[in-house]
C-alpha cells in the first residue's frame, strides 16, 4: 500500500497523519484496517516497532464518532504505566483535528484524582489492569458502553501475572463488543486466553516471532563473566560518533543497578537506568531525556522496555542472553524501527552459548562473533551468582553429598505435624452440618 489515503479515511485523520509525518502505511497497520474496521474480533502477531499502535487506533478513531456520553466506549489495556502515558499521546496526536476525550489510568498513583478525571466522562480509557480493575470494583468507572477492546502486549500481561484481573475485567464487559489483541509472541497462554475469550478471532500475522528484522545487524562478544561486560562497554561506548543512542537491556533490578553504577562513574549524566523500583516520575523523567538525547545510554530490564516507543535508537546492547529466545527479538527490535539501520550486540558467558544457539536456531540465522578487544582489561572479579558455590561435606544438600558421618532422621521424628489430637478431635466433633440454617430441614424434622 503506497499511502495513507487508499484506507478511505477522514479528512481530519489525514491532516493528523501529515502531521505526524507519516508517508505510507507498514504491513500491520495496511492489514489490520479493513479487519478492524469490519468489527469482527481480530489477533495481530508483529514484532515490536512495527507500529501497532498505529495499527488499532487508527480504524478506532476513523469509526469513533462525537458523543457526550460520560461512560468510555472504547478501552485499552496495557502492561505498564510508562505504556499507559505513550498511547495516551499517540491518541491525542491522531486524533489532534477531532473532539476525542481520553483518560489514562494506572497504578502507583493516587486514585481519587483518576475516579474525578474518570467522572468527567470520555470516549476511549487506556489503562494498566490491576488500577482498571480497582476503579470498577469501587464503582467510579462503569464498562457498560464498551464497544471495542484492545489487549496490547497480552504476552507480557500473562507473564506479569495479569491473569486474574484480565479475566475478570472482560467478564464485567458488554457481550456484544469487539475483541482486539496484539501480542509480539503467539505461546500457548496467549493461544489459550484467545479461546476463552474470542469469538472466530481474524488473524493477523506479518512476522513470525523468530524473523530477525532485515535492517538490524547483529554481532556477538564472548566475554567471561559480568565485569568484564561491564569493560568492554566502557570501551565500546567511548566511541560517541556511532554509539550515538543506546539501550542495554540486563536479565534484573539488581544488574541494572550494579552496571549503572559503574556506568555512572565513567559516563555521569549520559547514562540512566530504569525499572520497576524506581519511581514513577524518575522513570517518566530517565524516558523522556533519553528521547531527548539529553541522555545518550539507558539501562533497562526487559519488562520496563517492553512496547516503549523509543525512537533512533542506534544500538541495542544485549548485557545477557535472554533464557526465552523470544525476548531476544523483543529487544533487538527497539533499533532498526520505522525501515531505519539499526545494529544489535550480544554479550555472552560460555554459560550462555547454549541460549544464544537457540536463539540462532529460532532465527535460523548465525549472529557474527567479534574479536575481543585486546586493550579490554578482562576482569577477575565475580558477582554473587559467578562466584563458585562451596558444598559442605558434613551438610549435605543431597542424598548423593552424604557422607559416612550423615544419619537419617528417625522415623518418630519424621511424623507430621496436625496439630495435636485435641484439635482434630474437636474439629471432627463440632464440624459445620450441611443443613445448618435450613429451616424446612428442621420444620421437617420436628414434624416428623
Amino acid at each position: 500500500m503506497e499511502s495513507f489515503n487508499e484506507l478511505n479515511i477522514s479528512k481530519q485523520m489525514q491532516y493528523a497523519i501529515a502531521d505526524l509525518g507519516f508517508e505510507k502505511p507498514t504491513p500491520i497497520q495496511a492489514r489490520s484496517f479493513s479487519v478492524i474496521m469490519s468489527g469482527t474480533d481480530m489477533v495481530g502477531i508483529a514484532q515490536t516497532g512495527t507500529g501497532k499502535t498505529f495499527a488499532y487506533m487508527l480504524p478506532i478513531l476513523q469509526d469513533l464518532k462525537f458523543s457526550k456520553e460520560t461512560n468510555p466506549r472504547v478501552l485499552v489495556m496495557v502492561p505498564t504505566r510508562e505504556l499507559v502515558l505513550q498511547v495516551v499521546e499517540e491518541i491525542e496526536k491522531f486524533g489532534k483535528y477531532s473532539s476525542i476525550r481520553v483518560i489514562g489510568v494506572f497504578g502507583g498513583t493516587n486514585i481519587n484524582r483518576q475516579k474525578e478525571a474518570v467522572a468527567e466522562g470520555a470516549d476511549i480509557i487506556v489503562a494498566t489492569p490491576g488500577r482498571l480493575y480497582d476503579l470498577v470494583v469501587s464503582r467510579a468507572l462503569q464498562l457498560k458502553a464498551i464497544k471495542k477492546v484492545v489487549i496490547d502486549e497480552v504476552d507480557v500481561m500473562l507473564d506479569l501475572g495479569f491473569r486474574f484481573q484480565l479475566t475478570n475485567i472482560l467478564e464485567l464487559l458488554p457481550t456484544k463488543r469487539q475483541n482486539i489483541m496484539f501480542s509480539a509472541t503467539m505461546t500457548d497462554d496467549v493461544n489459550v486466553f484467545i479461546h476463552d475469550f474470542f469469538i472466530a478471532p481474524k488473524t493477523v500475522s506479518v512476522a513470525v516471532s523468530g524473523t530477525p528484522l532485515e535492517n538490524i545487524s547483529q554481532f556477538a562478544y564472548a566475554v567471561p563473566n559480568f565485569y568484564t561486560k561491564a569493560n568492554l562497554l566502557k570501551h565500546l561506548l567511548q566511541n560517541e560518533n556511532d554509539f550515538k543512542k543506546v539501550l542495554i537491556f540486563v536479565p534484573n533490578k539488581k544488574s541494572a543497578d550494579l552496571l549503572f553504577d559503574i556506568l555512572d562513574e565513567y559516563f555521569g549524566s549520559e547514562v540512566a537506568v530504569i525499572h520497576s523500583n524506581k519511581t514513577q516520575n524518575y522513570r517518566i523523567r530517565s524516558i523522556e531525556n533519553f528521547n531527548a538525547k539529553k541522555t545518550r545510554i539507558l539501562v533497562t530490564t526487559d519488562v520496563m522496555a517492553r512496547g516503549l516507543d523509543l525512537d533512533q535508537i542506534s544500538h541495542v546492547i544485549n548485557f545477557d542472553v535472554p533464557n526465552f529466545p523470544e525476548n531476544y527479538m523483543h529487544r533487538i527490535g527497539r533499533t532498526g524501527r520505522a525501515e531505519q539501520e539499526g545494529t544489535a550486540i550480544l554479550l555472552y558467558t560460555e554459560k550462555e552459548q547454549d541460549a544464544k544457539a537457540t536463539i540462532e536456531g529460532l532465527m535460523n540465522l548465525k549472529i557474527a562473533k567479534l574479536e575481543f578487544p585486546k586493550e579490554v582489561e578482562i576482569s577477575k572479579q565475580l558477582t554473587y551468582e559467578e562466584q563458585p558455590q562451596v558444598v559442605e561435606i558434613n551438610n549435605p544438600t543431597s542424598a548423593e553429598e552424604a557422607g559416612p558421618a550423615f544419619h537419617e532422621k528417625k522415623a518418630k521424628n519424621k511424623k507430621e505435624n496436625l496439630g495435636g489430637s485435641y484439635k482434630r478431635i474437636i474439629k471432627q466433633k463440632y464440624k459445620k452440618p450441611k443443613t445448618r440454617g435450613d429451616k424446612n430441614f428442621r420444620k421437617n424434622k420436628r414434624g416428623k
